[in-house]
């Protein structure tokens, strides 16, 4: 294959179609070389010079060098067929040919066309024999041609296992970074040292990084959306796993052994926690911080590390310092300040502290491996590399990268050793947090479905394959008591349970027979409910019959009459008092078979049984006092019927005189 280079030192090179083998052929004389194509009939190489305004050609192999066509004002693409040299030209807007065996007679071919870049000649029928069209060459990804063959290849920054035809499926360690609009990644093991977009969707603002390397997922922090995601490796998958209640997550962390997410949030100024998958979100850190921003951790320490802007009056020797990483192996803590410009080191404690380099312009990300110590730097746009015991032997590893952020590797070695937080989540019902002595089980600050428990429990682990008994096998935790609180409930997070790593985590399932038990007693509290309910609507109903019969009948009872011997009268039906003095205006007077809309006083008996108030509030002269009767009294007291004549007789009703 051949190539034009039209940079500081304009040039024509070629190669196979490997990569190997690769030559300067035209080195000379060249001013912005830009279409080129190959003269197959006549085995030559022809290209074109809008610098120059040329159109060259020579042999295959750089020699029998000569001008074509002169006084070409900016030829651009060019094509060869059997006859012509067909290029185009940004001055002319046009499509132009020549004879190529003359370079002469030159048409313009179509006229008008603005903005013209490249052109080919293709022939469907003149393809020839390609080695690779087979099944790909049995190549895994890429199968490219050589003078001797073809041979396999990987995409970029991947190995190729020792058969030379299937490629890994991914870098075995790699540095993992972000730039705002991106996050990439560049292989080391590979020479090239080139960096590698990861195809992830939709990021604004991507500041913080970090690699689950047993799971091969990526975790990222985007600020302008206030979220925090995850993906596969490869950039496939994403999702958002923490949606709410963020600000500016600067910092993010993966405890790889107990699956957990750290994060910082300087706008909020506070240090969270949760699962991987986001669930059973929890608050760590909430006092005393000012704009916490890198965070590290150490799994099998128990331990974690941030750092944040410090003031003056805290620590005058620590300006910004941003990133921030650990050296598991040596058990030292590495830091760049953006303020100080350098790097620097110390013990896990903070002691021992030790300046590696001094002259960086703003360092942001920090991540160690092997013996070197890479950074990210804003100002000089590229990522550099240094020893870490000696800060020597700096390199620049990529440049001409903008906004470049945090930055982590991704290898094994980084993320080995164990754990209790790593077999079944410690016991837990929702988080495990490991510290120097002994886990500990936390409840989330955002309260979910499930029940929690802060004690560690017996793991009931139910196999993932039936045995032939079908049966549970127990597995106990003697290092905490193998009992819980009456009132915990621990499961499995949801990515736990996916993963295969617990079953079933604290109490086994209730007894059946008090679940019966259970159901029968609300089904026998359900019948009673409904029988009392419908012996209430039947006794209303009975009652109100009772009543229907009771307002059809008068009774007058004298209790001043007595027989002579002393004896009672019977009486067929038993006659309540309240009966008689409990009725409406309205049926006293149809039961005393009278008008209410007669309003005369004429009749001086009807007089003697409206009480006085009634008479007052008509405005009518009292009448004579009426003969004081005892049965009269007691039988209408209280009465409010207006007084008229009887319906039935048009003669006066007149008192009549008794012997009582």
């Amino acid at each position: 294959m051949y190539w034009t280079d039209w940079g500081n030192k304009p040039r024509i090179e070629r190669s196979e179609m490997d990569g190997g083998n690769r030559m300067t052929i035209i080195a000379d004389t060249l001013g912005w070389p830009n279409g080129l194509t190959i003269d197959k009939e006549n085995a030559q190489l022809v290209w074109a010079d809008a610098r120059r305004h040329v159109i060259e050609a020579c042999n295959l192999d750089g020699q029998h060098r000569r001008v074509l066509v002169s006084d070409v004002p900016h030829p651009y693409g060019i094509a060869v067929t059997n006859r012509f040299i067909y290029w185009t030209d940004w001055s002319e807007r046009s499509i132009l040919r020549v004879n190529k065996h003359t370079g002469r007679s030159m048409v313009n071919v179509c006229a008008n066309l603005p903005n013209l870049m490249d052109m080919h000649f293709i022939q469907l029928n003149d393809t020839g024999e390609n080695k690779c069209a087979s099944h790909n060459g049995g190549c895994s990804h890429l199968c490219l041609r050589t003078s001797l063959g073809y041979s396999c290849a990987c995409p970029t920054g991947i190995k190729l296992q020792d058969n030379n035809h299937i490629c890994e499926e991914a870098p075995s360690s790699f540095l993992l970074f972000a730039n705002r609009e991106s996050v990439r990644r560049i292989s080391l093991d590979t020479s090239e040292n080139m960096d590698v977009y990861l195809p992830i969707q939709d990021t604004y603002n991507t500041v913080a990084v970090d690699f689950d390397y047993e799971e091969k997922e990526i975790y990222y922090s985007d600020i302008k959306l206030d979220v925090i995601r995850c993906a596969l490796w490869n950039g496939s998958d994403p999702r958002t796993i923490i949606s709410t209640d963020l600000v500016t997550a600067d910092g993010l962390a993966v405890d790889w052994v107990a699956k957990n997410l750290y994060w910082t949030d300087s706008g909020r100024k506070i240090i969270e926690v949760s699962r991987v998958d986001g669930s059973s979100r929890k608050v760590l850190v909430d006092l005393d911080l000012d704009e916490p921003r890198a965070i590290v951790v150490f799994p099998r320490k128990g331990i974690s590390g941030w750092n944040w802007k410090a003031s003056d009056c805290c620590n005058p020797d620590l300006g910004w310092p941003n990133g921030l990483t650990i050296d598991y192996d040596a058990r030292r803590l590495y830091w760049v300040d953006a303020q100080l410009d350098r790097i620097e080191t110390s013990d896990l404690s903070g002691k021992h502290r030790l300046q590696l380099v001094d002259d960086v312009a703003h360092p942001f990300g920090l991540t160690l491996f092997g013996p070197h110590l890479f950074w990210t730097d804003w100002h000089t746009k590229s990522i550099e590399r240094v020893d870490k015991d000696t800060g020597r032997n700096r390199i620049v590893i990529r440049d001409n990268i903008e906004y470049l952020m945090e930055i982590k590797m991704v290898a094994a070695s980084r993320q080995t050793g164990s754990n209790p937080c790593g077999e079944r989540n410690g016991g837990c019902s929702h988080l495990c947090l490991f510290k120097p002595e002994g886990r500990v089980c936390a409840c989330p600050s955002y309260n979910d479905s499930r029940r929690c428990s802060t004690v560690p429990g017996d793991i009931l682990l139910e196999p993932t394959k039936k045995s032939e008994t079908d049966e549970k096998v127990t597995v106990k935790d003697t290092s905490v008591p193998t009992t819980l609180p009456a009132d915990s409930s621990t499961r499995c997070s949801e990515i736990d349970i996916q993963k295969g790593r617990c079953d079933i985590i604290g109490y086994p399932p209730p007894d059946p027979i008090l679940q019966t038990a259970y159901i029968a007693l609300s089904v026998i509290l359900l019948i009673v409910v409904i029988v009392l309910t419908m012996a209430l609507v039947f006794w209303k109903r009975n009652n109100k019959r009772r009543n229907e019969d009771l307002e059809d009948t008068l009774t007058f009872s004298n209790p001043t009459y007595s027989t002579s011997s002393g004896d009672t009268l019977p009486s067929d039906r038993k006659v309540w008092p309240w009966k008689n003095q409990h009725r409406s205006k309205k049926q006293q007077a149809r039961l005393m078979g009278v008008c209410p809309k007669e309003s005369q006083l004429n009749n001086l008996e009807v007089s003697a049984l409206v009480s006085r108030n009634k008479m007052s509030s008509l405005n009518v002269l009292h009448p004579p006092a009426p003969p004081q009767r005892i049965d009269s009294r007691q039988s209408f007291a209280g009465m409010g019927a207006s007084p008229c004549k009887m319906s039935h007789s048009p003669l006066p009703y007149r008192t009549v005189e008794t012997d009582i």
